[in-house]
Order: structure tokens, then sequence, then C-alpha cells
């Protein structure tokens, strides 16, 4: 019955690639998904966490009840691919995958609407927003799970690096808390040829980053886990001036809030250090953004045997140091976020990449995981 679903739902995965829409500015997605969820005879909210949008769809007597939960944003970047249906929004991009999210939950809901092998009530969560403005907590904050309770929140998300077939998970940390700093080095600015007379906040920049190689390396015990990296340094505007203030820009991931901790305290106070030593001011604006994703153990075994029986279920042996902000609904829900592989055999493109396409042969396999993870939690009693 999947099977007849399929062709519909790559052309809908398709348009909704080539009218890429960013955070919070989901407006035709969200419309085109309402439109879609309508014509079932579902229960649609429209505007939940601003953009987002919540079905809802009951069967039978059973008070029990599951979330499955699609991200429907798109990434700035200039697609490279030249696919027929590429992006017509110059600098916006389905780099990662989201349009098949949606077409995959899209397709379960009409799976299920005409199967009913199911006893209770299914909340479908298309989500807007997670690419860095945290959508899910905008939901959640808006008081998802008081409207919409579940005792199972799940999220899928396509996986470049696992073959198409394979679904992993894990308890515990699967992806990482993400964290972004900004520094602020101020001095008063002076002329190159006379650096005796200007306090030097590139030079103070370039200590800054030595040091903050360090942290990760002779800080955190050699058991943990941790990413500390320097993106972006900003300073100067001409050859023969110092300049009077220098940016630096970074990112940190973690697992463990204890870990997290000791890094924000060392760039504090390595900061305020190398400050003083070169007679410069200092601000530092660091924000925990993203927390880490932590599946509970006993959602991420349903996964596992859920997945078991519509492909090739492994259990991830380490967490993803990239972040998810589906963190923010696992804090307030038991839940799990799962790996759909999606990889090529000639090989595949890394998601946020300009040559990224979602690979629609997989499409098939998440709604029938959606199917799976809904017909199992919510089994008709025997």
């Amino acid at each position: 019955m999947i099977d007849d679903l399929l062709e519909p739902l790559i052309a809908f995965r398709r348009d909704i690639h080539q009218h890429p829409e960013l955070g919070f500015c989901e407006h035709r997605t969200a419309g085109r998904i309402a439109e879609q969820l309508r014509t079932l005879g579902l229960e649609v909210h429209e505007g939940v966490g601003r953009t987002g949008i919540v079905a809802v769809l009951r069967n039978g007597t059973s008070g029990r009840s599951i979330g499955l939960r699609a991200d429907m944003d798109a990434l700035p970047i200039h697609e490279q691919t030249n696919l027929p249906y590429a992006s017509r929004t110059d600098g916006t991009f389905h780099g990662c995958g989201h349009d098949g999210h949606v077409a995959m939950l899209l397709g379960a809901a009409q799976h299920l609407v005409r199967s009913r092998n199911f006893d209770g009530t299914v909340h479908f969560f298309f989500q807007p927003a997670e690419e860095g403005q945290g959508g899910a907590r905008e939901m959640v904050k808006e008081g998802l799970f008081d409207r919409f309770p579940c005792e199972r929140v799940f999220g899928l998300h396509n996986w470049p690096d696992l073959p198409a077939g394979t679904i992993a998970t894990r308890p515990g940390p699967i992806m990482g808390a993400a964290d972004k700093f900004e520094i602020a080095l101020e001095g008063r600015g002076g002329h190159a040829a006379i650096p005796q007379d200007t306090p030097d906040a590139i030079l103070a920049s370039a200590a800054l980053v030595s040091q903050f190689n360090s942290i990760v390396a002779r800080r955190i015990p050699a058991a943990k886990s941790a990413v500390l990296s320097v993106t972006q340094i900003h300073g100067g505007h001409t050859h023969n001036v110092i300049p009077a203030v220098v940016k630096i820009v970074g990112t940190v991931r973690t697992f463990d809030p204890v870990v997290q901790d000791v890094i924000e305290d060392a760039i504090r106070k390595i900061t305020a250090g190398v400050a003083l030593a070169h007679d410069l001011t200092a601000a530092v604006d660091y924000d925990r953004y993203y927390p880490a994703t932590i599946n509970d153990a006993e959602a991420a075994q349903e996964a596992l045997t859920a997945a078991a029986t519509v492909g090739h279920a492994l259990l991830a042996p380490e967490p993803a140091f990239t972040s998810e902000d589906f963190a923010f609904m696992l804090q307030a829900c038991k839940g799990a976020y799962i790996w759909l592989g999606q990889g090529r055999p000639e090989g595949s493109v890394p998601l946020h990449n300009p040559h990224y396409d979602f690979n629609d042969d997989v499409l098939g396999l998440g709604v029938r995981l959606h199917v799976a993870l809904v017909e199992q939690h919510l089994a008709r009693a025997s």
C-alpha cells in the first residue's frame, strides 16, 4: 500500500525543494503541508511555534499517544546541483534533506489514515526553524506537549554516512550540544609602523586562538569528548593600520554539561588573561543555543525494534558532534532521534553541501519506519 504513495510523494518533495524557505519563513511550505493534511481529514493546527503545523489522527479507544516530527526549513546556501527541480530561490536551498523529511512524514500520515492499524492518537509535528533558530524550542514553549500530549516522540533524519536501507540510533547522547562564542578584543588602533604605541588586537587574537586549541587537550579528561573550533576572525581594513577591534567567533560541541561548563569557564579566563597581557579590553558572548540530544533508553530500543521490521537496524556505536534542536522536544518528552541511511553505492554528498540532494530511493523506507513506530507503540490489544 505504501508503494503507490511514492510517486506523488517524490513530486511533492521536489516541489518543496524548488521552493525552499528559511526558518520561521516556511509559509508556502506550511500551507502546502496543511492543505495535504486536510484532504486526509485530519485535525490540523497551524501557527504552532510561529510557522509550525500539528496534525492529529485518532483511532480506536486507547488513551495512548505518540508524536512524529519532521523539520521543514532550508539553509542559506547557493545550490549547485543543476537538478531540474533545483531551488528557484537564490541563496536558499534544502541542503539538509528537510524536504525529504516532510514528504516521509506526510506519507506516513496518508498510510495511517488508510490502514488504521493502531489504537490511540498520532500527532504529526511539522517543525519550523531547525537550522540554528530553535523552532522545536518555540513549539515546546507554546505548550506543544500540553496541547498534544505524547508518551513517546520520535524524530527522523537522513544520514548520508550510512548506506541506504540502514536505520541507526542509540540510547543516551546521539547529537552534541551546540554553543557559539563571540569575542571582541578592543584597543585604540594606530599606525602599523609604530606598534609600540598601540595595543595589538591582531596579535592578541592569534594568542587567543592558540590557547583555545589547548583547552580540549589539556583541560578535558581523555575519556570525555568535546570539540572547540574557531571559525571566524575579523579585524582591520587596510595594510598600514593596527585595528582597534578584532572579533573572534567559534563553536563548542559537547555531550556532558560538566565538560561544557569547564570549556566556557576556560574561554572566559583565557580571554581575560590575554586581554590583560596585551593591554586590551575584552567582551565574551557565550551562547548555549542547542543542548545535547539525549535519547531515552527505552525509546531508543523501541526505535531499533521497529527499524528491524522494515530495514537493517544498527545500534550506533557513537554519537555525532553535529547538533539538533529536537533536543528540546526530548527534554520535554521521552523519545529518540533516529538516523535513516541514504548513502548511495557510488558515494554520497554530505549534508550542508551545495551539491547535496535527498535520496528519493529511501523515501519509502522512511514512511515504513514512521508507520512501524506507530503500529508498534499503539498496537491493538490482542
